[in-house]
């Protein structure tokens, strides 16, 4: 124990955490003896991973590699101050001039993380006397960034275009907010399922609504790369497009896309943006080196979506339930928290790291394992997985 522990911290942690174990709720930690890509190693033993947001394998790539060493040689391992007094270097104007051509925007903002973003750019725009209209499976950045600025959050049912139009009509109707807000992940990372953006838009439209799309997990995937706005032609017609550049992108950071003046706003009043340390001058120019991959060509893109097709095939003639999946992201519902736990500890046991996800990640009695195929995985590694997610999944009476 340690010595300085107070009493009363030390009774909270000790009960809480005894309870997330008894409940299957407790997550433990692993750490990889090698990169993050189709195969890793952990505790001397090598794994088929379908765990990684890596999606197209550039977290490993050479070229980012070189990109990020020659700008480290360049410019040393870090920016040295924040963007606003003098941590803006010459590769980071380089990057958001990037994600903005990648975009489809005027400008852009990059920020240290996904996580950041929403904290930084949702309570830049939005206060107290305004109302944000929020799907309920929206991501915990999201969720926070909300709580954070201070606004009503009316949550309205995932992916319901028509609780989502009535809400919007009695929130404009009432006459109590400046602004608001439609938001929503563009690929929703626990089920792999897209969001309705045709409908969202019409509906911001009719409305007036600010629409705000976080697409972490569309970015470098749906939209030839480009992202869910892309796929949908709508590129024009989202005011704050957010991005990560640490999944598909395969460094570090985050980003907003959008109008000049939004970008320029942000800058002036992103907190994130103006409070926390430039990212390193390496990140910058490895993103922008993976960018620059990603628009000059369609494999990596293409691979990945063959890989989660494959996957997500196999796994449904198992007779696995796979939800309602449109993208690579595939989940295995299982329900139970403590049987998810297991199902997920004797796929490791037999050679397949995939984690479990259960409460608080998603609603209790929903826990499911989620699989992360990336353009790097062979099919024999993928027809290996389906093998042991066979065994595995009849040993535990799951199909």
């Amino acid at each position: 124990m340690y010595g300085s522990e107070n009493k009363s911290l030390s009774k909270f942690l000790s009960k809480n955490l005894t309870e997330l174990k008894s409940n299957g709720l407790y997550n433990k930690i692993d750490s990889l003896q090698s990169s993050n890509g189709p195969i890793i190693k952990i505790n001397d033993k090598n794994l088929i991973n379908l765990s990684s947001n890596n999606y197209l394998g550039l977290a490993t790539d050479d070229r980012l590699k070189k990109a990020e060493i020659d700008a480290t040689n360049k410019y040393g391992t870090g920016a040295g101050a924040v963007r606003t007094i003098n941590g803006t270097l010459e590769v980071h104007d380089i990057l958001e001039s990037t994600i903005a051509k990648f975009k489809g925007t005027e400008s852009a903002i990059a920020f240290q993380s996904g996580f950041n973003c929403n904290m930084g750019a949702i309570s830049a725009v939005m206060d107290k006397n305004d109302a944000i209209l929020s799907d309920e499976l929206n991501h915990a950045s999201i969720i926070d960034g909300c709580r954070l600025c201070g606004s009503k959050v009316i949550r309205y049912k995932h992916s319901d275009m028509n609780d989502l139009k009535e809400k919007a009509k009695l929130a404009k109707e009432s006459n109590q907010y400046n602004k608001i807000m439609v938001i929503t992940d563009g690929v929703f990372s626990m089920d792999g399922d897209i969001a309705k953006l045709p409908e969202i838009v019409e509906i911001a439209q009719e409305f007036d609504l600010i629409t705000y799309v976080d697409d972490a997990h569309g970015s470098g995937v749906t939209g030839n790369g480009a992202g869910t706005c892309k796929h949908f032609g709508l590129s024009d017609k989202i005011d704050f497009q957010i991005g990560t550049l640490s999944k598909a992108i395969g460094v570090v950071g985050g980003y907003v896309a959008g109008s000049k003046d939004l970008i320029d706003w942000l800058k002036v009043r992103g907190r994130p943006f103006l409070f926390s340390t430039s990212l390193t001058p390496g990140s910058a120019a490895a993103c922008t080196k993976s960018i620059n991959i990603l628009m000059k060509n369609d494999y990596l893109v293409n691979k990945v979506w063959e890989n989660g097709n494959y996957l997500k095939e196999g796994l449904k003639s198992l007779g696995f339930n796979i939800g309602k999946s449109e993208t690579p992201i595939t989940p295995c519902i299982i329900g139970d928290e403590t049987k998810t736990q297991l199902f997920s500890k004797r796929l490791l046991e037999e050679g397949v790291y995939a984690k479990s996800i259960v409460f608080p990640t998603v609603p209790k009695g929903s826990g499911r394992v989620r699989n992360m195929p990336t353009a790097s995985h062979t099919k024999e590694m993928l027809d290996g997985a389906l093998a042991i997610y066979e065994k595995v999944g009849k040993e535990l009476e799951i199909i």
